[in-house]
């Protein structure tokens, strides 16, 4: 999809920092980084990782041109051994991750990087644009998709993205969310999203009348026909002129696929619709309904009895209007020094903001009976989760709420995709993706994906990660 050299999309004080790195002697150590995330939009209790893709098209990519060189030198910052470093750069580093389309939960590392410190420090910003903003549009897709309960919904946002990469992968990761598809056709062209459309208000305005607007529209799209009813009136004209050209594209051998409502009540319009499309025989026309809608509207249409088959979701979504910000962090966890990991922690005057230290592995425990995942487990690299014993799990922040796990099968969720700079993971299709991201929902209880007071998902730390970290805590307090 994307031939630009993004490398320069960076902080500057990346920049400055492997510059200063390189002076000091310590570019080359080598270092370990966890994303992750803090807090879910919504006040949810989980989100969707994505954005894994073009993470890696990135740090394939990496590349430092002649250009770049020419406007670092001209910042007067930079040694001219820092300079000839980019210009000979080679990504190097270990990267494991969370495959796309996995639930994920406050501060289990999404990502982890290995490698020397000038280089780790490097890719931050752009690991934690495209993980952010994708996780964040396919978070609010799921949310948005659950409410309309099987109906399908179509990604509409294209004009209220912000700018046009917000656009295109904004309706990638909703796609990942469960959309049925989108209005964006570069999306589809670059990764077979399908792309759905009917008409817009101008259509109807150009032509003498409403109905010979949609004789037209019908004309050209006899198995493809939803008609756009509210242009002047959905119920004296819109549903009573669509009305009489499905019967007219009957008599043809067609059958019209639907209205689409873009205005006004869209619970009482669609029941008055539906009865009319139904008393003219018409009880296969679907009713589409558009305009501003997100996860709570749409549940409350359903709640009202609305006669709507499918939902067009534009600006609150591909914005994430209610929450428009993914706060992935890309903390230092670990240095390597002679072969041995030592591990780092930041600490806070917000309890939220403590970092859990060294290398480390995250872990899912699924019941075995239910299928249903039970905790997540972050353990140290070495660790491995014995699932033929029983588990103890605790809340790390409610300490006295403990339980005892039996019956389990335990995964680990990171999985290697560079190994010493080499990409080793090959990408799934988009499909493929969204088939995985609705599997892994289905292990995850209702009560965890409630929109409102969500039941807390149980994200553990290993015994031996929990002594370390209060042991480094109570050193450096």
């Amino acid at each position: 999809m994307d031939e630009r050299n993004l490398t320069m999309l960076v902080d500057f004080y990346e920049l400055t920092m492997g510059n200063g790195f390189l002076e000091n002697g310590c570019g080359e150590e080598i270092a370990y980084f966890d994303m992750f995330y803090r807090k879910a939009p919504d006040d949810a209790a989980y989100a969707i990782a994505a954005g894994l893709e073009q993470v890696i098209a990135y740090l394939k990519k990496l590349r430092f041109t002649e250009e770049d060189i020419a406007y670092l030198r001209g910042k007067k910052l930079f040694c001219e051994a820092f300079l000839d470093y980019l210009r000979h750069f080679r990504f190097s580093c270990d990267v494991w991750a969370i495959l796309e389309g996995t639930p994920v939960f406050p501060s289990e590392p999404i990502l982890t990087v290995r490698g020397p410190a000038m280089q780790a420090q490097l890719i931050e910003t752009m690991v934690l644009l495209s993980i952010n903003h994708q996780s964040l549009i396919a978070t609010k897709a799921n949310r948005i998709v659950t409410a309309a309960q099987g109906r399908p919904v179509m990604e509409f946002g294209s004009r209220r993205a912000q700018g046009y990469d917000g656009a295109v992968y904004g309706a990638r990761a909703a796609y990942i969310g469960g959309v049925a598809g989108t209005a964006c056709a570069i999306a589809d062209r670059a990764f077979g999203i399908p792309a759905l459309g009917t008409m817009a208000h101008s259509w109807v305005q150009l032509y003498d009348s409403e109905l010979e607007a949609f004789r037209a529209y019908a004309k050209v799209y006899p198995d493809d026909c939803t008609l756009l009813v509210d242009t002047y009136s959905v119920l004296k004209s819109g549903v009573p002129n669509a009305i009489t050209v499905f019967k007219e594209l009957e008599a043809q051998g067609h059958r019209g696929r639907g209205i689409r409502i873009d205005s006004g009540d869209m619970a009482y319009l669609s029941k008055k619709a539906r009865k009319m499309l139904d008393a003219a025989g018409l009880d296969y026309v679907g009713i589409v309904a558009s305009n501003s809608l997100d996860e709570y509207i749409i549940r409350d249409l359903i709640m009202q009895g609305a006669q709507i088959t499918s939902f067009g979701v534009g600006e609150r979504l591909v914005t994430s209007k209610s929450e428009p910000v993914f706060g992935g962090v890309y903390k230092l966890a670990a240095v390597e020094k002679d072969g041995q990991i030592i591990p780092k922690i930041k600490i806070s005057e917000n309890a939220v903001k403590v970092t859990n230290p060294s290398f480390k592995t995250v872990w899912r425990l699924f019941d075995n009976e239910s299928g249903k995942a039970v905790a997540d487990v972050l353990t140290l690299h070495d660790e491995v989760i014995d699932d033929t014993q029983p588990y103890e799990i605790f809340d790390p922040i409610h300490t006295y709420k403990r339980k005892t796990v039996t019956n389990f099968t335990a995964k680990r969720l990171q999985v290697p995709v560079f190994v010493k700079g080499e990409c080793v993971y090959e990408s799934p299709t988009l499909p493929e993706i969204q088939k995985y991201c609705k599997e892994q929902l289905e292990t995850i209880w209702e009560e965890v994906k409630r929109f409102e007071n969500a039941q807390t998902y149980f994200v553990d730390l290993s015994q031996k990660l929990w002594d370390l970290k209060y042991q480094m805590l109570d050193r450096k307090l």
